[in-house]
């Protein structure tokens, strides 16, 4: 996909890879862009940040289809037809078996069932032109694993599945979908986890690079152009990945052994 002249809708986009992927969608020379989160005053200060490319700055909650309904209109309205969601929100808990029924239920809401929303909301315009692109924000998580928190471990293995099955269904009928899986970013998410002393925090920070929120977003530039379904920002990912699917035993016993090493030395 060519950025030029497009028209986009981004979620979660008040800061880390929401703000970035603005901000260079930008520079790329976009049509317009609808910028969406749950905090107005952020999302609106991003609004008036970005010169040169029309703009609005919308509340909403990813989880409710009545608001994603009116986010996608309100892009029609302001912009014209979507051509790139980018379904970028997301959140983490840090929890495991003591999870609460109410925290996974919010996770799954998030980082999974607002996914299948937006995808409901935009695809219909979408499938009349015959053309289309839903960007979804996975994780690395989604393809490895999540150390010390079970809710994001499952659910983005869960986001992974919907975007492939997306690509598989209606690839054919001119929609693209790529799953945007970056390991380690320096968003406040992560800094948090890292100043709480997390295990899944320092397990990420110490398994590669911490990439800024900037370079996720111009990884997101070229994997769009390339029209790839998987954007690793982090490439060792998907060395990674291959050495999970051919021997998981050991993929395994490799985790144990660097979650122990990383718990001796915190």
């Amino acid at each position: 996909m060519d950025l030029g002249g497009k028209v986009v809708v981004i979620t979660g986009a008040a800061g880390g890879i929401g703000a970035a992927m603005a901000r260079r969608f930008s520079d790329a020379g976009v049509a317009g862009m609808l910028l969406a989160d749950l905090d107005a005053p952020a999302v609106e200060s991003l609004s008036r940040s970005i010169d040169g490319v029309r703009t609005r700055a919308i509340h909403c909650d990813v989880t409710d289809p009545a608001q994603v309904e009116a986010l996608v209109e309100a892009a029609h309205e302001s912009f014209g037809p979507v051509d790139l969601f980018c379904s970028n929100a997301g959140i983490t808990t840090g929890t495991g078996l003591d999870t609460t029924d109410d925290a996974w239920q919010r996770a799954w809401s998030i980082n999974v069932h607002a996914h299948v929303v937006a995808a409901r909301a935009v695809l219909p315009s979408m499938l009349d032109r015959g053309a289309g692109y839903l960007l979804q924000t996975c994780s690395a998580a989604g393809l490895l694993t999540a150390v010390g928190d079970a809710p994001y471990a499952v659910t983005k293995h869960a986001a992974v599945g919907f975007a492939e099955w997306l690509s598989m269904t209606y690839g054919d009928r001119g929609i693209k979908v790529s799953a945007l899986c970056p390991q380690g970013v320096a968003t406040p998410m992560l800094e948090h986890g890292l100043t709480q002393g997390h295990a899944g925090a320092l397990v990420t920070a110490a398994a590669g690079e911490v990439l800024t929120a900037e370079q996720v977003a111009e990884a997101v530039v070229a994997g769009l152009a390339a029209e790839r379904f998987l954007i690793l920002p982090h490439p060792e990912v998907a060395t990674y990945q291959q050495r999970k699917a051919e021997d998981p035993d050991r993929w395994l016993t490799s985790m144990r052994k660097l979650i122990t090493r990383v718990s001796s030395t915190a």
